[in-house]
């Protein structure tokens, strides 16, 4: 029987580290509310045939597209099979598991104004997230992204750059059509498109694992080349909604949801 929630897990190369992540997904307090997606983006090792030996959902790209575009694939997947709720999570084994069912629930409780949350957060640095290494241009990377999203929308969002969200329905719906949504790295430029179109985003701590094995696709100098990517990326966001005014906003989801249901 199909679930409340669909876990989508985009995979590059990790036929080391993804048996370790499925092994606590399965486990009986989150396989009890959520199904497994991985996405494939065209692993040349057996990322694959682990999965699907398992017997998970697996959507496998001939050609490398991208972490962005495997996650959108992936709610669009989810919308199609009519989930209520997408939690997307990486398949480093770095997110631990356990944050899927905080997820779950934040997601799940409205505010003091009976509002539920369109995205919820894994932090990495909240007052209540444990300590997790960083380097330091990772850590100024942080502090950049996030001071341009105070500047730009009002908020103030201390983990910018996190893989690990829980999205609505109404979330997941505006990302598979978004036609702008970034191929590479969807991160501190989505968080500024879903304020500034009025997406209610909060955020939780979360507990982080250093990556076992294989290397992060932000390794070495690859920061650099983010960080610049990043900042263009979210120039071209406010271009689009505070000058041109051509992205909708969250409220024109709303008619949508009923007609996918």
């Amino acid at each position: 029987m199909q679930k409340e929630v669909l876990i989508i897990i985009p995979a590059y190369n990790e036929e080391k580290n993804i048996s370790k992540v499925l092994d606590r997904l399965e486990q009986p307090e989150i396989a009890e509310f959520a199904d497994i997606l991985v996405m494939n983006d065209a692993s040349s090792d057996n990322t694959n045939w682990i999965v699907k030996a398992r017997h998970h959902a697996v959507v496998t790209h001939v050609f490398n597209l991208g972490y962005g575009s495997a996650l959108q694939l992936g709610y669009k997947y989810a919308i199609r099979c009519n989930y209520r709720y997408v939690i997307q999570m990486d398949a480093d084994g770095q997110h631990d598991a356990g944050n899927l069912i905080n997820l779950y629930r934040a997601l799940k409780t409205p505010d003091e104004n009976g509002v539920y949350p369109d995205i919820v957060l894994g932090s990495r640095y909240l007052n209540d997230s444990p300590y997790f290494e960083t380097s330091a241009l990772k850590r100024f990377a942080f502090f950049l992204f996030r001071h341009i999203i105070k500047w730009s929308t009002g908020r103030t969002i201390m983990d910018p750059t996190t893989g690990l969200q829980g999205l609505s329905r109404r979330a997941a719906l505006c990302y598979s059509k978004f036609g702008n949504f970034d191929e590479k790295y969807p991160d501190a430029n989505m968080i500024t498109n879903m304020l500034l179109s009025d997406f209610n985003i909060v955020e939780i701590p979360a507990v982080m694992h250093l990556r076992e094995h294989g290397k992060s696709m932000h390794s070495g100098l690859k920061p650099i080349g983010y960080m610049f990517h990043m900042f263009f990326s979210i120039l071209a966001v406010l271009i689009r909604q505070k000058i041109f005014k051509n992205v909708p906003k969250a409220e024109r989801y709303n008619n949508d949801i009923q007609k996918t249901q």
